[in-house]
């Protein structure tokens, strides 16, 4: 099968959809179909590398390292009409869903489209009316969605939210997959003090972990302003914050107005091999973010045997298993009382760790895409697309 990936960002950058890309692009050419990538160059100049076409773009200043193009008859578009993708699964709905639509419409092939961000927890950075701001997303969400064949949802939770929006099509919930095996690879404890001390953390502390872009949306100022209660009992704790974005200046003033600075480690950006060893300096992985629409790094987390206290929210059902791998608090009481027991208990630390590493297996990739490939398998029988067709012009 020819399969077209349409993705605003793809690597080198780091965020949960490129993840997901990833995985699914690496499982699918593993499965012997052909694969294409086709998202945006992060400069003014069109390139390919291997099976992946960065077209040139330029950026908005409406969201951090946003993206757009007008280049909608460039030469490596042609040649992917020239190779005709018998499906195409886009995975953002922007500019390259533009590229999407058109080259549906000019092959007469489907569009599959997983539906990554909840947009609702971003309309600050555009509107600052909270209510206008979710009807838009709505709108827009109805918009772009009436022009795919199917879609998918990561999580129950976002499957309610598009029903919410008024979405018609059908939508399976198919849980992003991650790649297990970079995660089983367990570095030595050499490794890990050497790790520790390029970051300056000394042997006897204690290492909580948020991994993920710094966003206000991520709330991780919640973390922050708890932190100050937990360090008065435990006098070795350390925060270790995993990621870059444009809160992280205000992260790092409230850790210097609350006097935890030398508590708190901004590692910034890590590249994507890298993470796992982060992962596997810590004791616990906390997040009090709301925002996810499942939330890739929680099962990164459980996949390097992490247990976890992370703010309740309906993407975590089926993942976080309070009392078994870590806990799920509502209130930041519930948060201190659990981070308390966790850190106190070192028994229990380790047999929610185990635990953790059980629960991360029906999240591996091989099982996410199967199912995709079956949904795309069906998509293309039900709408009696065919397989062979001719060659057109882009113009």
């Amino acid at each position: 099968m020819k399969v077209l990936i349409t993705t605003e960002t793809f690597s080198p950058m780091i965020s949960g959809v490129v993840t997901s890309v990833v995985n699914l692009n690496k499982e699918l050419l593993e499965m012997e179909h052909d694969v294409r990538i086709l998202t945006l160059s992060q400069s003014n100049y069109s390139w390919k590398k291997d099976n992946v076409y960065y077209i040139k773009s330029f950026g908005i200043n409406v969201y951090p390292n946003m993206r757009g193009t007008v280049s909608f008859n460039d030469k490596y578009l042609k040649e992917i009409l020239e190779w005709a993708p018998d499906i195409i699964h886009s995975q953002t709905e922007f500019f390259t869903f533009v590229f999407a639509n058109r080259i549906s419409k000019k092959l007469n092939i489907p569009i599959v489209h997983t539906y990554h961000t909840m947009y609702e927890h971003y309309t600050d950075y555009v509107i600052k009316n909270r209510a206008v701001g979710k009807k838009l997303v709505s709108a827009f969400s109805r918009e772009i969605l009436k022009k795919v064949d199917i879609v998918i949802a990561p999580t129950e939770k976002v499957r309610e939210s598009l029903k919410r929006y008024g979405i018609e099509k059908e939508i399976e919930v198919i849980p992003t997959g991650i790649n297990l095996d970079r995660f089983k690879v367990k570095i030595s404890e050499d490794e890990k003090s050497e790790l520790k001390r390029t970051l300056g953390i000394r042997g006897e502390n204690r290492v909580i972990l948020s991994v993920g872009r710094l966003g206000a949306e991520k709330n991780i100022d919640e973390i922050l302003l708890n932190l100050p209660m937990l360090i008065e009992k435990h006098k070795n704790l350390v925060l270790l914050i995993v990621g870059d974005g444009p809160h992280r200046s205000t992260l790092e003033r409230i850790a210097k107005e609350l006097d935890i600075e030398d508590h708190v480690i901004f590692a910034g950006m890590v590249p994507p091999e890298l993470v796992a060893k982060y992962y596997q300096i810590a004791d616990i992985f906390v997040s009090a973010s709301e925002s996810e629409t499942q939330g890739l790094t929680y099962i990164e987390a459980l996949a390097n045997g992490i247990p976890e206290v992370c703010k309740y929210d309906k993407c975590l059902e089926g993942v976080l298993i309070s009392g078994y791998n870590g806990f799920a608090y509502e209130r930041s009481q519930d948060f201190i009382e659990d981070m308390n027991t966790l850190l106190s208990d070192c028994a229990l630390r380790s047999r929610m760790s185990a635990n953790a590493e059980l629960s991360a297996e029906k999240f591996g990739s091989h099982a996410f895409v199967r199912s995709v490939e079956s949904l795309y398998q069906h998509v293309i029988m039900k709408n009696g697309y065919a397989y062979e067709k001719e060659c057109y012009n882009y113009a």
